[in-house]
C-alpha cells in the first residue's frame, strides 16, 4: 500500500499524459524540454510520461532528432473507434443480403458493459415474428453473438463474464469449464452457435467481425426457429455467414493477415 500513488496524483499523471498527446497533435513534433515547459513540470517528469506513452505506441521518437510525435497506436485507436461508428451503416447491405439468402433474421451485436448489444437488424421473409432486437442487451454465454464476443474478449472481460452464468433454459451453459471448451472450439472453427440456450425454440449462429487492427469488434448472427434453423443446418449456414462477416470486416478496414 505504501508504494501506491494517491488517487489525485494518478489522475494528474493521466491528465498530463493526455495533454502531451494534445501538444503533439497541435505541433506535430516536440522535444522533452518543450513538452516539460508547456506542462510546467520538470523534464524528468515529462520524460517519464512520454516513456509510458511510447510503450503503448501512442507516441514515437523521431529518429536522430530527439523529438517525439504521435505514434501508430493513435491510428489503431482511431481506427477501432471509426470502425464501431461505421458498423451500422457498413453492415446494413451485407445483413440485407444475408437475410435474403438465409431467409432468417440477421443481427450485428457489439460488446457493451459485459453484454452483447444489438445495433443492426434485418428480417428474413420467413421470420415468424418481428421482434425488435436493436438496442437490446443479451447475455454473452447464452447467445451466439455473445459467444463470439467472449471467444475473442480480453482476459478481464472473460473473467467478469464467468462470474454470472445465469441459466435461461435447460440447455444454457452454466459450467465454466464447458463454456471455456466451447470458446476454444469457436476460435478454432471461426463461428459459434446456440441451440435453444436463450429461449426454447430459438437457435442462432454467429461469426466474428474484425476491425482494421484485426481485433474482433462485433459479431453478425442469424437466428430462427429451431424447427427451421436446425442443428444439422448449422455448418452450411455458418459458411455463408462467415463470408458475410468477412465482407463487413473489409468494409470497416480489415484486410486479412
Amino acid at each position: 500500500m505504501g508504494n501506491e500513488k494517491p488517487a489525485t496524483v494518478q489522475v494528474q499523471s493521466v491528465d498530463r499524459a493526455l495533454a502531451i498527446l494534445d501538444i503533439l497533435a497541435v505541433r506535430g513534433e516536440a522535444g522533452v524540454t518543450e513538452i516539460a515547459a508547456e506542462l510546467d513540470v520538470h523534464k524528468s517528469t515529462a520524460f517519464r510520461l512520454i516513456g509510458a506513452l511510447e510503450q503503448r505506441r501512442l507516441v514515437e521518437q523521431v529518429a536522430e532528432r530527439g523529438k517525439y510525435r504521435l505514434g501508430f497506436g493513435i491510428v489503431r485507436l482511431a481506427g477501432a473507434t471509426t470502425a464501431r461508428l461505421d458498423l451500422p451503416r457498413e453492415s446494413q447491405p451485407v445483413c440485407e443480403r444475408l437475410a435474403t439468402e438465409l431467409d432468417e433474421t440477421v443481427n450485428v451485436a457489439v460488446l457493451d458493459s459485459g453484454q452483447a448489444t444489438n445495433i443492426t437488424q434485418v428480417y428474413g421473409t420467413a421470420a415468424v415474428t418481428t421482434r425488435n432486437w436493436i438496442g437490446q442487451r443479451t447475455p454473452l454465454h447464452a447467445t451466439s453473438s455473445g459467444k463470439v464476443l467472449l471467444a475473442w474478449a480480453t482476459e478481464d472481460q472473460l473473467t467478469s463474464a464467468m462470474d454470472t452464468l445465469e441459466r435461461y433454459t435447460p440447455a444454457t451453459i452454466t459450467s465454466r469449464s464447458k463454456l471455456m471448451s466451447e470458446l476454444d472450439m469457436i476460435r478454432e472453427r471461426g463461428w459459434s452457435s446456440t441451440n435453444e440456450e436463450l429461449e426454447i425454440g430459438l437457435n442462432a449462429i454467429a461469426a466474428p467481425i474484425r476491425g482494421g487492427s484485426g481485433d474482433v469488434i462485433a459479431a453478425v448472427s442469424v437466428s430462427g426457429p429451431a424447427y427451421r434453423l436446425t442443428v444439422e443446418s448449422f455448418p452450411a449456414v455458418a459458411e455463408k455467414l462467415c463470408v458475410g462477416a468477412a465482407e463487413i470486416s473489409s468494409r470497416v478496414g480489415y484486410f486479412g493477415e
